[in-house]
C-alpha cells in the first residue's frame, strides 16, 4: 500500500500531483538494497517513475570541478552502460554527476538523482532543466528530505549513503582527495558494494582521489566494458534478492543454473527471437520489472542476450 499522505501541508500540496508519491520502509515498493544503508533512509520521496529505484543501477560520481576530459568520461561511460540495461544513479550536482545523468539519458537509457534537497526545489538551479529531462525520460528525483528543505551543507554527504546504496557498484570519474565523492566510495564499500575508479595523470589534482581509492582496493576501470565484466557476480548476488536464485547457486550463475530455474525459462520463452522491449516482457511473462532487468542483464553477461536500441532485447543468434 502507497505510504498515506503526511500530515504536512507543504508535503500534502506537492504530493497532489500524481508525479510525486512517498515510500516508507514497510511499502513494497521500497528499494530493497537500501536495507544496508546506515541509516536507512525513513522515507523516501520520489518525484517521477518509483519502479526505477529497484532495478539495477550503477552510481557515476566525481568532482564538481571536472575538466572537460573527466565530463567526457563520465557521459561516455554512462552512455554505454545505460545502453546495456543500468540505471544511472548520481547526485544532480554539475560536473561528473550531470554528465552522467546526461549520458545516459543521450543513450535512451534512465536515469536516478538523489537530490540533499527536498524535490520541490533544484540545487543547483543550473541543473533544473536536467532535472526535467530525468523524469521526462523515465527516471527519477529521489531524496529523503521533504518538500521545503533547502540545501544545507550536512545534507549531501548523509545523501551519498543513498546513491551508493541503491546501487550495484560506484565509479569514481575524477575526485580530489578531499571530494565528497570519496564519501560515496567509501558508503560503497561500507555497503559490500563494488567500487570502481578511473584512474588519470599523476599530475592532475582531480585524479588523485581516485589513485587513492586504487590503493585502497578500488577496481582500477579503463573501459565501460571492463565495469559489466567485473559487475557479474555482484549481479547474480542482486539478482539473487529480486529474483529468488537457488541459495546454492554459484556467483557466476552459469548456464546451467539459468537453464534449471523457472524464472528465467519463463523470460527467454518470452523474449523469443524479435527485438522485444522490457515493457512486452514484463507482460508476457508476469515478472516483475526489477525481476525483468536484472535478469536480462544477467543473461547478456553470458553472451545469451544483447541489447538493441531503444531499449530491446533479442536472443542471441547462437541460442537455441
Amino acid at each position: 500500500m502507497p505510504a498515506a499522505p503526511p500530515a504536512d501541508p507543504r508535503t500534502a500540496t506537492w504530493l497532489a500531483d500524481p508525479a510525486n508519491t512517498v515510500i516508507d520502509p514497510g511499502d513494497p515498493a521500497y528499494p530493497p538494497q537500501l536495507q544496508v544503508a546506515e541509516p536507512r533512509p525513513p522515507r523516501l520521496y520520489v518525484r517521477g517513475d518509483a519502479g526505477c529505484l529497484v532495478l539495477p543501477q550503477l552510481a557515476i560520481v566525481g568532482s564538481r570541478n571536472a575538466t572537460p576530459g573527466g565530463r567526457d568520461t563520465a557521459r561516455s561511460f554512462a552512455a554505454y552502460l545505460a545502453a546495456r540495461g543500468f540505471v544511472i544513479t548520481s547526485g544532480l550536482a554539475e560536473g561528473i554527476d550531470a554528465a552522467a545523468h546526461a549520458g545516459a539519458l543521450e543513450a535512451g537509457g534512465r536515469t536516478i538523482a538523489v537530490c540533499g534537497t527536498g524535490l520541490d526545489r533544484v540545487y543547483p538551479r543550473t541543473n533544473a532543466a536536467l532535472a526535467g529531462r530525468i523524469v521526462a525520460g523515465g527516471g527519477a528525483l529521489a531524496g529523503e528530505l521533504p518538500p521545503g528543505t533547502g540545501a544545507q551543507r550536512h545534507h549531501f554527504p548523509r545523501r551519498n549513503r543513498i546513491i551508493s546504496g541503491l546501487a550495484v557498484g560506484t565509479l569514481v570519474v575524477e575526485a580530489s582527495t578531499t571530494s565528497g565523492a570519496l564519501i560515496t566510495a567509501r558508503h560503497a564499500a561500507e555497503q559490500g558494494r563494488e567500487v570502481f575508479a578511473i584512474p588519470g595523470s599523476i599530475h592532475n589534482p582531480l585524479t588523485r582521489g581516485c589513485h587513492q581509492l586504487i590503493r585502497s582496493g578500488a577496481t582500477l576501470v579503463e573501459t565501460a566494458a571492463d565495469i559489466v565484466e567485473q559487475l557479474g557476480s555482484a549481479l547474480a548476488g542482486l539478482a539473487a534478492g529480486v529474483v529468488q536464485l537457488p541459495a546454492d547457486a554459484p556467483a557466476a550463475a552459469p548456464g546451467a543454473a539459468i537453464d534449471d530455474d523457472p524464472a528465467y525459462r519463463r523470460l527467454l520463452e518470452a523474449l523469443g527471437h524479435d527485438p522485444v522491449d522490457v515493457d512486452a516482457l514484463v507482460q508476457r511473462s508476469g515478472l516483475t520489472t526489477g525481476e525483468v532487468s536484472s535478469m536480462l542483464l544477467m543473461l547478456e553477461l553470458q553472451g545469451r542476450v544483447h541489447s538493441l536500441a531503444g531499449s530491446r532485447y533479442q536472443r542471441s543468434r547462437r541460442q537455441p
